[in-house]
């Protein structure tokens, strides 16, 4: 990665050993075969399918669907409360982002081959000043990271499992994407591919 890179840019290589990554998979996991199994989500007005499923620790839920983008209570399925945030996310949230609240939603993102994530910025958030989180588990994947306008120079690095990038200040409100997923590099991700965990404050 090159520099100039906007303030409050983190990226934090082998943050998680391979021991703290199996048991944040577990607990993916658990919730998956529980009350919050993974779900495809839909755009809004053109109810296009999303290509990455997610699901959701925590308080809160992001879901999408032809009604927009916007944060739940409860899983869109079945209906029932998000499982509770593992406690190693919380503790991440407090060593590295000093906010003073803790974090409500987790995403939780399964990128399979051949899925990307477009260049955006994550503005459903009542408070863009409050950072996000993102944890890469399995395979690695191709982060590209812009400015605050759509458009110009934009940085790339390779995630790859463990690895922590925190988007704080200025670089909460640029944006980023995912260019590719180097599906099949890994083995810790059971049916293959990339889990990617982010941490949020909503209210």
């Amino acid at each position: 990665m090159t520099t100039h890179l906007p303030s409050g840019f983190q990226y934090l290589p082998e943050y998680f050993d391979r021991t703290a990554q199996k048991e944040l998979l577990e607990a993916v996991t658990n919730a998956a075969r529980g009350d919050a199994p993974f779900f495809q989500g839909h755009m809004p007005r053109t109810g296009v399918p999303i290509s990455v499923v997610g699901s959701n620790f925590g308080p809160l839920g992001w879901v999408a669907d032809i009604k927009g983008y916007r944060y739940e209570p409860l899983h869109p399925k079945t209906g029932k409360p998000w499982p509770p945030m593992p406690k190693a996310l919380l503790d991440i949230w407090d060593e590295l982002t000093n906010y003073p609240m803790p974090p409500e939603a987790c995403l939780i993102n399964w990128y399979r081959e051949g899925n990307k994530m477009g260049m955006h910025v994550d503005r459903d958030e009542h408070d863009l000043n409050a950072p996000i989180v993102s944890i890469s588990l399995g395979d690695p994947a191709r982060y590209r990271l812009g400015g605050q306008q759509r458009g110009g120079k934009t940085h790339s690095l390779k995630l790859s499992s463990g690895d922590v990038v925190v988007l704080a200040g200025e670089a909460r409100k640029c944006y980023h994407g995912i260019d590719k997923i180097f599906y099949g590099q890994s083995t810790i991700v059971p049916m293959g591919g990339r889990i990617n965990l982010t941490l949020r404050r909503v209210n």
